[in-house]
């Protein structure tokens, strides 16, 4: 009898220390509005400031001069923005591939919708850089064969947009169609091209396809944004105009 009380003791006090399972039943919750009605925490704040008027001095700093002001829409095949994007590639990025490879940049292109953002008249600061290409991408430089470079020429055609193009010379007929290609001056040959473009697109990004059969691909380990700034650096004037790269006959 002592034992079984014992045991009913003992199952009493493991009942009563066992928990029943917490459940949410309801949640609360309010709207709060960010503005300058909030009162700031001082002691953030003092450890915040420095940091970002460092930021502030660094992005405003003057690197370059544009007498005229530059956006992606100025025109439908080829525009000054999308012109200075690719040259700009072409000039910094080729030292550096041929440097480590011993070939030459044949070929850039990047992608209209890449470009976010345009230009304005007068200084061009670090900002400017950051405005026009806020990603990470870097720069990467894809062998492509003949076919393959066709392809591109092909896609250029079809999609008749400003995708920026630098080592191509396209000419449309009045009609939109591909009357003549050329890569620097000559026609397309059968042999191995070196175009640069971004990590991004190299993957086949915005419907580029032809990228994935690249027989080989050199990264450059330099971001594109860097690479704007760096040439911005170099630059006192900054004037790319809207060429023959890439244009469509009237009649």
């Amino acid at each position: 009898m002592r034992q079984f009380l014992i045991l009913i003791l003992i199952s009493i006090s493991i009942c009563s220390c066992t928990k029943s399972p917490t459940i949410l039943v309801k949640t609360n919750g309010e709207q709060v509005q960010i503005s300058d009605s909030i009162e700031k925490n001082k002691e953030l704040e003092d450890f915040i400031s420095p940091y970002r008027e460092r930021i502030q001095e660094e992005m405003s700093a003057v690197l370059s001069y544009t007498p005229k002001a530059m956006f992606k829409s100025d025109a439908q095949l080829n525009t000054p923005l999308g012109n200075m994007m690719s040259d700009a590639v072409l000039e910094m990025a080729n030292p550096i591939f041929e440097k480590r490879t011993g070939h030459k940049i044949d070929v850039v292109i990047l992608n209209y919708g890449g470009i976010r953002s345009g230009i304005n008249a007068g200084e061009v600061t670090t900002r400017t850089a950051y405005n026009i290409m806020p990603f990470e991408n870097e720069v990467a430089v894809a062998e492509l064969a003949s076919e393959e470079l066709k392809a591109l020429v092909n896609y250029l055609v079809k999609n008749k947009v400003a995708h920026p193009i630098a080592g191509l010379q396209i000419t449309l007929n009045a009609k939109g169609l591909l009357k003549e290609v050329k890569v620097n001056g000559e026609h397309i040959q059968n042999k191995s091209y070196y175009v640069a473009t971004s990590d991004y697109l190299i993957k086949g990004g915005d419907h580029m396809e032809f990228f994935k059969k690249s027989k080989s691909v050199h990264s450059l380990d330099y971001k594109l944004r860097n690479l704007f700034i760096d040439y911005f650096k170099k630059k006192d004037t900054i004037a790319p105009k809207q060429d023959n790269r890439f244009t469509k006959l009237e009649n």
